[in-house]
């Protein structure tokens, strides 16, 4: 019989990996997440993660009508909901391309503050107000749809008109297109190279625009069977109260 892990070896695709942490322990931890500007935390387990990231490809699938091949901006921080977008991306077919140029996407995720450049986005936009408890803008954004009233009421359960297969375009850096399989590639470098094993907890506070900060703040965690304590915001945190969140999280990394 094929265990999770060597079934994890095996997988080809982002949501291939998301789908054997499923079966392999839904209920560990796999981002904890912190705002040090604002003082939320929020812990999300592979099972709550997925059922975000199920209802997020249903609401790019079927409300927005973004097809495969469709290329996504994604203007939002290192948050836990970019990593919702970044996986949701991948489970429908959709390009994802952080920090990218919403003049040349077909669809962009905005947070709070890139607002007017997500404007030049000619398709569907929707605005993220990444605020504690995923909180609505208190007045809706012109010219966006607000992510945290669209979304709760998708369902929980996605399947893709088209299947995603490791040949589908994934993500885009720097006018370089990774498909799924390069993506999943690259995730497992990273943990190797951040001396990530199964159940290890990797602090990161980087910004999701760059392979690095991706693969911390998810896809190397991912690949790897450990989990990541995510902080944005982290240079507002004093030097003792960082040794007393690596303490209690339990953390044994850091990128």
């Amino acid at each position: 019989m094929t265990s999770p892990a060597d079934s994890a070896e095996t997988a080809q695709t982002p949501t291939a990996l998301l789908a054997e942490a499923l079966r392999g322990d839904p209920g560990r931890p796999l981002i904890t997440f912190y705002d040090d500007a604002t003082g939320e935390r929020v812990e999300l387990s592979v099972a709550t993660f997925a059922n975000w990231v199920a209802k997020t490809s249903n609401l790019i699938q079927n409300e927005l009508g973004a097809q495969p091949g469709d290329r996504l901006a994604l203007l939002l921080p290192g948050h836990w909901q970019t990593a919702v977008w970044l996986m949701a991306a991948f489970s429908t077919g959709v390009v994802a391309v952080p920090g990218g140029d919403p003049a040349g996407a077909d669809l962009v995720a905005s947070g709070p503050d890139t607002l007017e450049q997500a404007r030049a986005c000619g398709g569907e936009r929707m605005a993220l107000a990444l605020r504690p408890l995923g909180g609505r803008f208190p007045t809706p954004p012109a010219g966006f749809a607000d992510y945290a009233v669209e979304v709760p009421t998708q369902g929980d359960r996605f399947v893709p008109y088209t299947p995603v297969g490791p040949r589908t375009p994934a993500l885009e850096l720097a006018g370089e297109v990774l498909d799924a399989a390069e993506v999943v590639a690259r995730a497992r470098r990273s943990a190797g190279a951040l001396g990530l094993e199964r159940g290890a907890r990797l602090l990161s506070g980087l910004a999701f625009d760059d392979w690095e900060g991706l693969a911390a703040g998810l896809l190397a965690p991912l690949a790897a069977g450990a989990s990541v304590v995510l902080c944005r915001h982290l240079d507002k945190l004093p030097a003792d109260q960082l040794d007393n969140r690596v303490a209690a999280e339990r953390v044994t990394h850091r990128a």
